[in-house]
């Protein structure tokens, strides 16, 4: 084999060495920092809900006095929402009521609803479970003023 073609080879050998390192990279930045996310632009409208497949709750009245759901722990701490007689779905789904930043938090992981008298939490199959004052709940379940119920990561209480 001549010099030249050998010397050739060595070089596109090194190029496919090159490309390889450069992709292995990508993959790497891709996996650390994610996709980055692109605008779609102001004139699409927002997609149409789907219906929800939940029964609906109970009762629309307000239980007691007006109470609101604080987020004490996680990447939404300090979050609040007034609760006003509906049921509040959280998850990671986009359509949830509280949208939570949790990699151990269902799409549709628990749901808050009103009786007349109380505010109940109940699990809707999630992978990891709820928790309530630290225990798993099979059942819905009644929350008090300051109970803490934790959807993966976040801690969610109960307040005035």
């Amino acid at each position: 084999m001549s010099e030249l073609a050998f010397t050739l080879l060595r070089f596109a050998f090194l190029g496919l060495l090159w490309v390889f390192v450069f992709s292995i990279v990508g993959v790497l930045r891709t996996d650390l920092f994610g996709t980055t996310v692109k605008s779609r632009g102001q004139g699409r409208a927002p997609a149409p809900r789907a219906a929800s497949p939940l029964p609906p709750p109970p009762s629309r009245s307000t239980p007691g006095p007006l109470r609101r759901l604080l987020v004490t722990q996680g990447p939404l701490a300090g979050t609040s929402i007034p609760l006003v007689g509906t049921s509040i779905v959280v998850g990671r789904s986009p359509a949830a009521t509280l949208v939570l930043d949790d990699d151990y938090a269902s799409g549709r992981h628990a749901r808050f609803y009103p009786t007349d008298d109380a505010w109940f939490v109940e699990d809707l199959n999630s992978t990891n479970g709820t928790l309530v004052n630290g225990h798993p709940i099979q059942a819905p379940t009644p929350v008090e003023l300051g109970t803490v119920v934790r959807i993966g990561q976040t801690a969610i209480e109960l307040r005035r």
